[in-house]
């Protein structure tokens, strides 16, 4: 099968080359490519977007003049929310393409541990079955499975927002807080990225799968993931930019934090985790302030009650 990736980044580079390896022919393509967008998509019975949640919407609109045809299968593999509308990639993608399958593709993938042939899961999802089902085909190997679900806002939204906790969890350990402080925020996260998802349409089970609490493991757990270097950058007294600047590559946390701050403000959302990683992020306070917030909150139950919820402050 013919395949365009769109987007050369270390993510798209991969999964073109897991494509490859399952013998399909893949043509990559970027914003800095020579060869014409239209000349790519030609031949190509499936797109896949790996472009950054930033990109997201002028490439679309590209698409959306080209005429996509109706039988054509567009996949994103972008995590993030757009700062314009605090939407995710496949609800813009849903905007510009409304005649188009959309596939979302999401799991704890670290690119740089996949490259090497270590063995992974991932989950593709569409309301789209069969299409979900052909995407699942193109990239299941015996060292990259490959699940379906049909859940696809949940399945982004778990990927999305988990990038937020792994830099609360990054400061945890640059701080050398120990495995009970990061056991506890990790799990208190996770109600957290359930509440939110969960108000904003995803299904709970999903939250528990690989693209939800699968996701939050590994980017919380490794070395490799660009927003728990944010964190731990942060906590050893670097700032935002020195420690962006070190990585050398986009971390989505960073405006995934901003933008979760406006859609919780605005939905009335206990978010207060997120919220102690935006006023870090923000310079408002630092990353023992945060820890003292948190564990100075007052007591409550474990399980969570609507009547908690606080309603946060304004944009700082």
């Amino acid at each position: 099968m013919n395949l365009a990736i769109l987007g050369a980044g270390a993510w798209g580079t991969v999964l073109g080359e897991l494509a490859v390896r399952n013998g399909h022919h893949v043509t990559f393509w970027s914003r800095r490519s020579d060869r014409p967008l239209a000349e790519v998509l030609e031949s190509a019975a499936i797109a896949i977007s790996a472009v950054s949640i930033q990109g997201v919407p002028d490439v679309a609109a590209q698409i959306r003049s080209l005429g996509l045809p109706a039988d054509r299968i567009l996949v994103t593999a972008t995590k993030g929310l757009d700062a314009a509308t605090t939407y995710t990639a496949s609800q813009l993608w849903c905007q510009y393409l409304p005649n188009t399958s959309i596939v979302v593709f999401s799991g704890p993938n670290l690119a740089k541990e996949i490259r090497i042939g270590l063995p992974a899961a991932t989950v593709v999802s569409s309301h789209d079955a069969q299409a979900a089902q052909v995407v699942q085909q193109i990239f299941a190997s015996d060292r990259f499975r490959v699940y379906t679900n049909d859940d696809p806002l949940g399945t982004e939204l778990g990927g999305t927002l988990k990038n937020v906790i792994a830099i609360a969890v990054g400061v945890c350990d640059g701080l050398e807080l120990g495995t009970n402080a990061k056991s506890a925020l990790i799990t208190r996260a996770l109600a957290e990225l359930i509440r939110i998802g969960t108000h904003l349409g995803g299904q709970t089970d999903t939250f528990f799968g690989l693209s939800g609490l699968g996701d939050m493991l590994a980017t919380c757990n490794s070395s490799l993931s660009r927003n728990y270097q944010v964190g731990y950058r942060l906590a050893q007294g670097q700032t935002l930019p020195n420690a962006l600047a070190s990585i050398g590559e986009t971390a989505e946390g960073v405006n995934t934090a901003n933008v979760l701050f406006d859609i919780a403000n605005r939905e009335h959302i206990s978010m207060p985790i997120a919220h102690q990683v935006y006023l870090l992020l923000n310079r408002q306070i630092t990353p023992r302030q945060a820890v003292e917030a948190l564990m100075e909150r007052g007591l409550k139950s474990e399980a969570y009650r609507s009547t908690d919820a606080p309603i946060l402050p304004q944009r700082l």
